[in-house]
């Protein structure tokens, strides 16, 4: 049951990947599939071809069987025989074809008295049928459980034992041949057995554990993935609302409060289409100028003028617009931490961009906090300031102390 629904989280897994159709089959079991696929083929059908040759070019000269059985018993047990080795090559109906020939065999042995009756063997020699006794322990590895396969691997010697009696009519000429026969039979029984069982039980613990790892990755990537949906959403609420209470609060004028109240359904709309719109934006590159354009228009938008300082190299190259985008939200959401926290006072923000590195700075004349202070559930630092910059590759680091507090941000082309 364990075994099953480690399956059930592979196949969950795997079908995240595109494949072709042969590589989809037998997900559930990769290497188990193969083993099978290995054991039909190599044993299953190229052993059994040439026991089987072997058996048939002895069964074309003297016969025990009385007139008629011969041919009967031939035409049952190799008939059977040749559509197992077809279905072990083709790979289609294995189990069904093996199973046939195993209980076809054991009725052939247990038939062979009634058709050598009254007829005495000529030789201790083994007739044709011994040659198939572990074709038949093959057979019932391919086609039956393990308890069965026990079963058929013992049964099939001793069963052609019993009748190789029979029909020496238990004579003491027969007791040490039959007695070597049977055990040579039991012993490479037990080895076929044996492999089958050492095959597949590696090929199970290797589909387990291999189902184990796709699991943990599985688990780990929807947890990362939840996290980062968390902190997106989080931030974006933070930011909105936020943004919105502020402007709220500092309206004295209609168009002040038509403003908050257009921030307000900007808010909701922006959650509204949080999944659709998961990296909020669109990727167009932005250059540095532009930037501190957006940062000082998210800025008015909160009710207050900031004029961006601007440190820009010539020929700066411009930045992506997720990296340009997390920059502006992390630099509007320290603008409104200055105005909720401080007031404002000594609000400063600054820019400087070269060489492919662009950093961005903000500060205030506050009275500083303690970082370390800050509850968990407070997430204008963590998610939409620091979260957000790691996000694109960025680094947010944060200074306070009793004189105010500066947050630098900053972004490195080829580091994201």
């Amino acid at each position: 049951m364990a075994a099953d629904g480690q399956t059930a989280v592979l196949d969950t897994a795997w079908a995240q990947i595109p494949h072709s159709r042969e590589a989809t089959a037998g997900i559930g079991s990769f290497t188990r599939s193969r083993v099978e696929r290995i054991i039909s083929l190599v044993a299953g059908g190229l052993g059994s071809l040439v026991l089987g040759v072997q058996a048939f070019i002895t069964a074309l000269g003297p016969s025990d069987e009385r007139p008629g059985w011969h041919e009967a018993l031939m035409i049952a047990v190799f008939g059977s025989l040749s559509i197992m080795i077809l279905a072990c090559v083709i790979g289609r109906g294995v189990r069904l074809a093996a199973g046939a020939f195993a209980l076809v065999y054991m009725l052939a042995l247990a038939a062979w008295p009634i058709a050598t009756e009254g007829i005495a063997p000529q030789t201790l020699d083994e007739p044709w049928i011994w040659y198939l006794v572990n074709l038949a322990t093959l057979a019932a590895v391919l086609a039956f459980p393990f308890p069965l396969q026990i079963g058929w691997t013992i049964l099939a010697p001793v069963l052609f034992g019993l009748v190789r009696l029979m029909q020496g009519g238990f004579t003491t000429d027969y007791w040490i041949a039959v007695t070597l026969d049977v055990s040579f039979a039991l012993i490479l029984g037990g080895v076929i057995l044996t492999l089958g069982w050492l095959f597949r039980s590696v090929a199970v613990n290797v589909d387990e554990t291999r189902a184990r790892a796709v699991s943990s990755y599985a688990r780990a990537a929807a947890a990362d993935a939840a996290e980062q949906e968390r902190v997106a959403v989080a931030a974006l609420m933070h930011d909105s609302v936020l943004a919105a209470l502020i402007a709220a609060e500092r309206a004295t004028t209609p168009r002040e409060r038509t403003l908050a109240a257009a921030m307000a359904r900007e808010a909701l709309t922006r959650l509204a289409n949080t999944e659709q719109d998961a990296h909020e934006g669109t990727d167009e590159p932005r250059d540095a100028h532009q930037l501190a354009d957006d940062i000082e228009a998210a800025a008015g938008e909160l009710g207050v003028e900031v004029d961006v300082q601007r440190d820009i190299a010539p020929g700066s190259p411009p930045l992506p617009g997720r990296v340009a985008r997390a920059l502006s939200l992390a630099a509007t959401q320290a603008v409104a931490n200055a105005l909720q926290h401080a007031g404002g006072a000594g609000l400063g923000v600054a820019l400087s961009a070269a060489d492919g590195r662009v950093r961005v700075d903000v500060h205030d004349a506050g009275e500083g906090f303690d970082l370390e202070a800050v509850p968990d559930d407070r997430l204008g630092i963590r998610a939409s300031i620091v979260a957000r910059v790691a996000a694109v590759g960025g680094k947010a680091d944060l200074e306070t102390d009793a004189h105010g507090t500066s947050v630098h941000l900053s972004w490195q082309e080829g580091v994201a």
